[in-house]
């Protein structure tokens, strides 16, 4: 989300590294806008305009000190909470929204959904997944990647969710997180400027949140009275501490967050890897080469998962360069120094995990794809953060992992993917997220193990270098 309070500043001083201008140029252009601030000021600066700031920090140390002080730091994703007992607080209230002991608690509590024994009871239901998208797939045909990988992670984190039992159930409720989460993000914008017709629509947000509290005290009900046990949510439920369990309260704001934060995350990841390697094909020779040569033509077990380096090196290359997760907030809790900077309680600080990735620093050829660098580089967690670093890193960022591992080899073991040429491929931070505002309109034939690249169009290449020849030469 945008950050939801923003600094007053009563006086100024020259020398600090701040940009006077229009506030909502960030969340109009994120990355254009980051990028310029960070090129002007270098690694933490401000934008200002008529007294308020939002404060922006780059890099290894900033990064570091932001994240891993979450004292200092709080996290607060919603800019929209809603009324002290509406249902868009409690919708609004996981972990994301927590701070202190409450986060601390509920954070154990809720690990227990993300721990290695709960991830292998997933891989079933992904199994099935995979399988499901796969025979969906016909060759000789046309097919919007982005639509299918969006559609899929739908699909695969209901499951995961809600469980697979009542499917039809689960799916609605996904469906109606994933609409919450896009109102929260149009409505947020009021936290930069007053706007009539936002306000306007903050009473149907209300309301529509009011519905999916509903649907999700349902299926938790539900889940008490006949619980499978393999799901989160009974995961979730079944969770105890020396306080007890987590309350029904609770256990919706987590239930939101968590299919919020996995759903469209992991399918821009998908959907990008999938992009990168049709657009590189001496890349995707040699994935195909390793699948070939570790793999038989399925689902793979976690035993041939690990087998496969170079195509976990072109995952973590993918996840680099274009990061799903492109920026996130906090908001400070006490007096901090960042910086030259002096900031009050409630100043919003924004950290951004794609910029980072761009640092010619850290990365050289920063805007070129090569799964290559993996093999020589291991960069600190701050200065490679696709899951976010420090006390509050996702606790989902293994099961993601898990799900890039198995549906990709499974995908590309027996479907080769080509851009259809001359196709626009976009991409803009909505909500925080890197993901397609186009189609990624792409070719669907047997996999044969010959690749060729095809020219597209779109401002994906002012965040990528698709040139192949530069790819093989600095491979060399």
């Amino acid at each position: 989300m945008i950050p939801s309070q923003l600094s007053l500043v009563r006086d100024s001083d020259d020398l600090l590294p701040i940009t006077h201008g229009r506030l909502l140029d960030f969340p109009d252009d994120p990355i254009a806008c980051l990028r310029k601030l960070h090129a002007r000021h270098g690694n933490v600066c401000a934008m200002e305009e008529e007294g308020q700031r939002i404060y922006f920090v780059f890099g290894q140390e900033y990064n570091h000190q932001v994240l891993s002080d979450s004292s200092a730091f709080h996290s607060r994703f919603f800019a929209i909470r809603g009324s002290r007992n509406s249902s868009q607080r409690k919708l609004s209230s996981g972990l994301l929204s927590m701070n202190g002991d409450q986060h601390k608690r509920n954070r154990r509590l809720v690990m227990d959904a993300f721990m290695k024994k709960a991830i292998l009871d997933y891989l079933p239901t992904i199994r099935l997944e995979v399988e499901s998208l796969v025979a969906s797939w016909v060759p000789g045909t046309e097919r919007d990647i982005a639509r299918d990988m969006t559609d899929f992670m739908l699909r695969l984190t209901s499951s995961i969710l809600f469980g697979i039992d009542q499917p039809e159930v689960a799916y609605k409720i996904g469906h109606m997180i994933d609409h919450w989460v896009h109102l929260n993000h149009e409505l947020g914008m009021g936290a930069f400027v007053a706007d009539t017709s936002i306000a306007n629509r903050y009473g149907d947000l209300l309301a529509y949140a009011n519905d999916l509290e509903g649907e999700i005290l349902n299926m938790i009900r539900m889940r008490k009275a006949n619980s499978t046990g393999k799901d989160a949510l009974s995961i979730l439920i079944n969770a105890h501490d020396g306080e007890g369990s987590i309350s029904e309260e609770e256990l919706v704001g987590q239930a939101a967050l968590m299919f919020a934060a996995a759903h469209l995350t992991t399918a821009h990841s998908l959907a990008w890897t999938l992009f990168l390697l049709a657009e590189h094909p001496s890349v995707m020779s040699q994935v195909h080469e390793e699948l070939s040569t570790h793999l038989d033509g399925g689902f793979p077990s976690l035993e041939q998962v690990e087998r496969l380096s170079y195509t976990e090196c072109a995952i973590k290359e993918s996840m680099r360069i274009l990061p799903a997760s492109s920026y996130s907030q906090r908001i400070t809790a006490m007096p901090v120094e960042l910086g030259p900077f002096k900031l009050a309680p409630g100043s919003g600080i924004v950290f951004s995990q794609f910029i980072t990735h761009h640092m010619p620093s850290l990365y050289p050829d920063p805007d070129a794809f090569l799964p290559e660098r993996w093999r020589r580089i291991n960069p600190s967690p701050y200065q490679y953060l696709p899951f976010g670093a420090g006390p509050r890193m996702c606790l989902g960022a293994s099961l993601a992992m898990l799900i890039l591992k198995t549906t990709l080899p499974t995908l590309l073991q027996q479907f080769k993917l080509t851009s259809v040429p001359n196709s626009e491929v976009s991409g803009k931070v909505i909500s925080t997220m890197l993901g397609p505002t186009t189609s990624i309109m792409m070719k669907i034939d047997r996999q044969d193990g010959q690749f060729q690249s095809q020219p597209v169009r779109g401002n994906i290449h002012d965040m990528v270098d698709l040139r192949e020849i530069k790819t093989i030469r600095r491979a060399a």
